[in-house]
């Protein structure tokens, strides 16, 4: 068997995970927390890399301690990789994780993280009920946690690994991540449909409504307008009182208004668009929806010339994660990140469907 890999501290470990898989990676959040970096950090511990012949079980990771890791000896690190699997073994010292931390570590981790990712090996010449060990980081992202490399030399390893791991859509996701995350610290300049521009306060959400603004109705509506645009604290930059008088909608500042409100005058009949932008809180709910629905009640429209959208950076974002439970039927979810694509909470109480039916033609 070959060397092990240099000594690497959990702590660098932690560094490195989220700049190696930065915002809009799939499964971001398997790969960069806590446990993923005590996962790697172990499977460097014990030289569990592609190549060396050396495999790392969840049982590595659950039972290795404060003091243990603390050890950089190579023949301590050799002790522990073989010592650990022994029924009768007793960890000295402070655990990290609980024995039923297993899962986790199997499942999340390794299967749905930095295996689907490209960054872990798995062996494929033991049964799937064999309890030896299996996994191993592949060489080329191994490299990317050697201590000795940093500056420019780190930047163009990491550029290497996704681009040699990550699908296209992947990157494309991540690179749209990443040009949101440069513009939300100065002003956010859009550009309307009708070719004027505003200017939005710098932060998140103004990038969410920007990326609504030019790329959502370009890609989802015939011929889009906006009729009100409004950011934080009910400041209304924008609202088109000519257009919405022609509609028959009467738009007055309330709590109930959502950040856009859009319109499509491609059908026959227009189509209004009740948007709201999720940084952090503020979807479209069942009562939000009833509430948007009696303006538009009240203007005499249908309801099915009414959509609802609540619209994200990610679906990886804390955002998304907190408000998709309250999400109404009915309405649909959007990313920034996947423009082309779009969430369907089909409300079914009216209209009861085979699945076959709803599949994708």
């Amino acid at each position: 068997m070959s060397e092990l890999p240099p000594y690497v501290s959990r702590e660098l470990v932690e560094e490195r995970l989220p700049q190696i898989f930065p915002e809009g990676t799939p499964n971001r959040t398997y790969c960069v927390r806590e446990l993923a970096a005590s996962t790697v950090f172990t499977m460097l511990y014990i030289g569990a890399v592609e190549g060396t012949g050396r495999y790392l079980g969840p049982v590595h990771v659950y039972r290795m301690n404060e003091e243990q890791a603390a050890l950089s000896d190579t023949n301590d690190r050799l002790h522990y990789a073989s010592a650990v699997l022994k029924k009768r073994y007793v960890a000295h010292g402070t655990r990290w994780y609980a024995d039923n931390t297993r899962e986790p570590i199997r499942d999340e981790t390794l299967r749905e993280g930095l295996i689907a990712i490209g960054a872990v090996n798995v062996r494929n010449d033991l049964p799937t009920t064999s309890g030896k060990p299996r996994y191993a980081l592949k060489a080329d992202f191994a490299i990317l946690l050697d201590p000795t490399l940093d500056g420019e030399a780190l930047e163009a390893a990491i550029g290497e690994f996704r681009e040699k791991h990550l699908s296209k859509s992947a990157l494309a996701r991540v690179s749209i991540m990443r040009a949101g995350a440069a513009a939300s610290t100065s002003g956010v300049l859009v550009t309307f449909p009708n070719n004027e521009t505003r200017q939005l306060a710098p932060g998140p959400s103004s990038i969410i409504t920007k990326a609504v603004v030019e790329v959502f109705t370009t890609d989802f509506l015939e011929n889009p307008a906006v009729l009100w645009l409004s950011e934080s604290g009910n400041k209304v930059v924008a609202r088109d009182d000519k257009l919405a008088a022609a509609i028959g909608l009467k738009i007055e500042a309330d709590k109930n208004l959502p950040d856009l409100i859009l319109v499509d005058i491609g059908p026959p009949d227009p189509l209004i668009v009740f948007v709201e932008v999720v940084a952090t809180d503020g979807a479209i709910t069942p009562r939000r929806q009833e509430a948007l629905f009696a303006l538009t009640d009240e203007a005499g429209l249908s309801r099915d010339q009414v959509a609802f959208v609540t619209a994200y950076q990610d679906r990886e974002s804390s955002g998304f994660r907190k408000t998709v439970p309250g999400l109404a039927w009915g309405s649909f979810a959007w990313f920034v990140s996947e423009p082309d694509k779009i969430i369907i909470l089909r409300n079914g109480a009216l209209s009861p469907a085979r699945l076959a039916n709803l599949l994708p033609r």
